[in-house]
């Protein structure tokens, strides 16, 4: 899987067959590895092909503290690398650092397969993105430190835009419909104003969560559906009048080649990854030939009147549980996430995994777009059975539902909710 797929990356197919096993909340146990004299690290190909600088970078911070230290790397492409995994942490070769998309990590940290975190022996942890921090941490405790992330933007044609007066992008969700509006009326309905797939939940749950409501909510230690909650059912709303009123594609796809439609110039707007607008653009998928300079990423407004909470993707990096030399891949890790390190992801066009560095994005006009929208952020619940929800792909079917109106936003929702119930508590 390409880098620029990781904010869509889900735990839904992942089997883990470690055992849970019990470790103190600063990695130290008997695999604790202080002294260890060699350590094994799995990357994906994203810091092989794009960043090896900062991988020589951290050896090097290890090797001046442990002189005579080895290390090993291996990298794998996203689609083979959990099948890997779980086969290995099922022996007792486990590797000692392991990248795991965010959506990830739950599965595992259900299953005890990473060795609970210090986090303040992690550099500029206190300042973790909400919604990174919110991806290693389970029942109380923190499993992983988050390496970068990838945000949210809305893109629009500036041409498209222009044609119908429309010269700057919008700073309000007001100024964003009048726009479309205006858009869809001289385009017609074989145009859609604001290209947006039924079935992407990640933009859906945006609206959800810009009106108060959310996926789910836990209470005693249960988690339970909220999907149909008055504050859900108003942002659900909200989406399904985008959908009929500006999205006149197929209403069953999801967002996977959204990119692929929007290149082919019968759209005026896209909300999705930061790196849609530009790969759109790219030649191969570009059939107008009009979209190079053309795109404009901005901060979505959200009908609150607030910035739209943004999905924040990207990778995290854990320690597995059966690992001997846990210490020394916590230093490690702090090595490669630390100051330096951030600042190597950030010139690779990567937003950081903290407030501090993110803050410093937004004075530079090349990143104050991602950077803006990423300070709003949310993240999928941290429920054991999430994963089941995913696999069964409750929300999707509850988005599509309502975009062909099959069903009413009200009776979609509560359906969902009791999807959800069954198995969201599973572990």
């Amino acid at each position: 899987m390409k880098r620029k797929l990781i904010a869509a990356i889900g735990i839904a197919g992942m089997v883990v067959t470690v055992a849970a096993c019990g470790g103190s909340d600063s990695g130290s146990s008997d695999n604790s590895g202080a002294d260890a004299k060699e350590l094994t690290v799995w990357l994906t190909v994203d810091a092989q092909n794009n960043w090896p600088q900062l991988v020589k970078a951290a050896d090097a911070a290890v090797q001046k503290k442990h002189p005579g230290i080895k290390i090993n790397h291996e990298y794998y492409g996203w689609p083979d690398k959990n099948t890997k995994l779980d086969a290995v942490l099922a022996t007792d070769k486990a590797p000692d650092v392991v990248e795991m998309g965010n959506t990830e990590m739950l599965g595992y940290m259900v299953k005890g397969a990473f060795a609970p975190l210090d986090t303040s022996t992690f550099t500029n942890s206190s300042a973790w993105l909400d919604g990174l921090k919110a991806s290693v941490t389970y029942d109380g405790k923190t499993y992983g430190v988050p390496y970068y992330a990838g945000g949210r933007v809305g893109n629009w044609r500036k041409d498209v835009f222009a044609s119908v007066g429309v010269k700057s992008t919008p700073k309000t969700y007001a100024e964003l419909t009048a726009a479309l509006d205006k858009v869809q009326k001289k385009e017609g309905d074989k145009f859609s104003a604001w290209y947006q797939p039924t079935r992407d939940w990640y933009a859906a749950m945006s609206f959800v969560y810009d009106a108060g409501g959310s996926i789910a909510v836990e209470s005693g230690g249960q988690w339970k559906g909220n999907l149909s909650s008055p504050e859900s059912v108003k942002g659900l709303t909200e989406f399904k009048n985008v959908v009929d009123k500006y999205m006149h594609g197929d209403k069953t796809k999801d967002e996977s080649d959204r990119y692929i439609v929007y290149g082919q110039g019968k759209s005026g707007m896209i909300f999705g990854a930061a790196w849609e607008g530009a790969t759109s653009a790219d030649p191969k998928n570009d059939k107008t030939g009009k979209l190079k300079d053309n795109l404009e990423n901005f901060v979505m407004p959200g009908p609150s009147g607030k910035n739209m909470p943004v999905f924040l993707g990207g990778s995290d990096l854990a320690v597995p549980v059966k690992s001997k030399a846990q210490a020394v891949a916590a230093e490690w890790i702090n090595a490669f996430t630390g100051p330096s390190g951030q600042k190597g992801l950030m010139a690779k066009g990567n937003l950081p995994n903290n407030k501090t560095d993110l803050a410093t994005l937004k004075n530079d006009p090349a990143t104050a777009v991602p950077a803006t929208a990423a300070e709003s952020n949310w993240f999928v619940p941290m429920a054991p059975g999430w994963g089941q929800v995913e696999k069964a792909q409750v929300l999707q079917t509850m988005l599509q539902n309502i975009g062909t109106g099959k069903k009413s936003v009200e009776a979609a929702a509560k359906d969902a909710d009791a999807a959800i119930d069954k198995v969201i508590n599973t572990k």
